[in-house]
């Protein structure tokens, strides 16, 4: 369980370090009368800080070696 945990911990890390974030698009409706109908798209942007992807990172690695001491 630990190993896995790990594993993933380390892969989060390092995809945080490496993109810092990720964006997703909703679409919302602007304008909706009968027959008319008009949407936008929107784009968000999720940054992810950089600690939290060393801290990852480092509780992954902490996690396989604490698992190779047992």
């Amino acid at each position: 369980m630990n190993k896995t945990l790990g594993l993933i911990l380390i892969v989060l890390g390092l995809f945080g370090l490496a993109w810092g974030g990720f964006t997703y698009t909703t679409r919302e409706k602007v304008v909706d009368i009968g027959p008319i109908h008009a949407s936008r798209e929107k784009i968000h942007n999720v940054p992810l800080p950089p600690i939290a992807g060393a801290l990852a990172l480092v509780g992954g690695i902490v996690l396989l070696v604490a698992r190779r001491k047992q």
